[in-house]
Formats: structure tokens, sequence, C-alpha cells
């Protein structure tokens, strides 16, 4: 009930920054649209195959949700830069609260930015069907993934260098390391297994199974990618914990 309570108040501050809202929803539309278009321009059978849009519909929408590190970790660090933080410390919310109160309204967002990218993808082939929904919920994991990422830097760094950090930093992280523009195999070597550690790629293959109807095909990458947000969040938890004694 009391992260509930914090997490309304969170609402409330995301919403008002509507540009920013806007531009997390637009820009992997705007990507998608571009590569479709370029993708359409190419002859039948000599463009990349990860430029289909069954392949990059569901390549794009997890990179979209890189966007939410940002959100997450400008909310946190705003708020540890005011008295606000200092307020919070002094009522009865304990660390994880703090951390869910966060994290519970960016999934929304998280979703219906999903839902729009796929709706976008619509208008250039790509089939309707309940394997949009489920391809949605696939990306729930990978939202809270980027979310904890926002949080745990957010709550060690000031606002400038959270954007750095999970504007740019972050972003180019998964787009190089997801197989979404290239395939890590045919670079190879330590990029591609560097690459299969993290859990982009195996978000990015979950999506796309649960977008083709190939459950069973869902995992095990799935489970990776859930076994990263689990430790992730529970880092938040752990290094907000330790900022709250401190302080």
């Amino acid at each position: 009930m009391r992260a509930l309570t914090f997490a309304s108040r969170n609402t409330k501050e995301i919403t008002r920054d509507i540009l920013t809202l806007l531009f997390g929803v637009a820009f992997p539309i705007v990507l998608l649209v571009l590569l479709s278009a370029i993708n359409k321009g190419i002859p039948s059978g000599y463009g990349p195959a990860l430029f289909n849009i069954e392949q990059l519909a569901p390549g794009i929408t997890v990179f979209g949700l890189s966007f939410l590190s940002l959100f997450a970790s400008m909310l946190i660090a705003k708020d540890r830069s005011t008295s606000f933080v200092l307020r919070l410390f002094t009522s009865p919310l304990k660390p994880a609260d703090f951390i869910i109160g966060y994290t519970l309204p960016l999934l929304p967002m998280a979703i219906i930015q999903t839902l729009v990218c796929y709706a976008a993808a619509l208008f250039f082939g790509l089939q309707l069907g309940v394997n949009l929904l489920v391809a949605t919920v696939v990306n729930i994991p990978i939202a809270v993934v980027f979310i904890s990422l926002g949080l745990l830097f957010g709550s060690v760094l000031n606002e400038k260098a959270v954007g750095g950090v999970c504007g740019a930093l972050l972003t180019n992280l998964s787009a190089w390391f997801s197989n979404i523009w290239f395939d890590t195999a045919m670079v190879g070597g330590a990029f591609e297994a560097f690459a299969n550690w993290l859990p982009f790629s195996h978000a990015v293959s979950a999506a796309r199974a649960a977008v083709a109807g190939d459950y069973a095909a869902v995992f095990p990458d799935l489970w990776w990618v859930i076994g990263y947000a689990v430790v992730l969040l529970t880092a938040a938890i752990a290094v907000f914990s330790i900022k709250l004694k401190k302080n």
C-alpha cells in the first residue's frame, strides 16, 4: 500500500513531462518507419533479413524500452537532489517500497510504447494477431531490466551524470549488443560472447519468437532476461538502502 501511494506521486511527476513522454514513444516509431522504407527500396532478396518487419518490429520495441532507464534515473536523481527525498527518509517507507514506487509507473509506459510500435508496424506488413499481445507481455522483463539500471545509476549519480550514462552509454550498449541492426555472430569472438552474456539479445530473440508464434522458442531466452531483472532490481534496492542509511 505504501509503495502504491508513492507510485501514484511518481506517476504525476512522469506525466508532467509530456514532451519527454512523446519522444519516448515517437522515436522508436521514427526508426521503424525509416528502416522499413530503406528495406522496401532494396531489391527483394538483397536486403538484410533483420530488416524484415517480422524481425525489425520486435527488435525496435526492445530498443525503445532502453529510454526507460533515462526516465527512471532522472526521476530518482532529481528527488535525491532536493529536500523531498530527505522528508521521505523520515517516512515509514522501506527501500523496497521506494524502488517499487519508482518502477510501477514506468511499466504501463513500457506496455503502451510496445503496443504503439507494433500498431505502427501493421502498416508495414506485420500481421495482426494474439502473438503481438504475447510479445508485449514478453517485453515486460526487459523493461524491468532497463528501469532497474536507471534506478541503480540514479541512486549513486547526479542528474547530469545519469543523462550521459543512461541516455547515451546504455542506449548504445543495447543497440550494439542486441542483434537488432546486425547479427553479432557476424563479428564473432569476444564480441559475440559478450553480447550473449548481456540480456539485450536474449530479449530481442524472445520477442521475435513471440511475434512468430513460436512460443517454445521464447524460453530459455526469456529466463535469461528475467534473471537479469531480478538481480538488477535487487541490486537497486540494496544500493538505495545503503544511500538511505548514509542519509
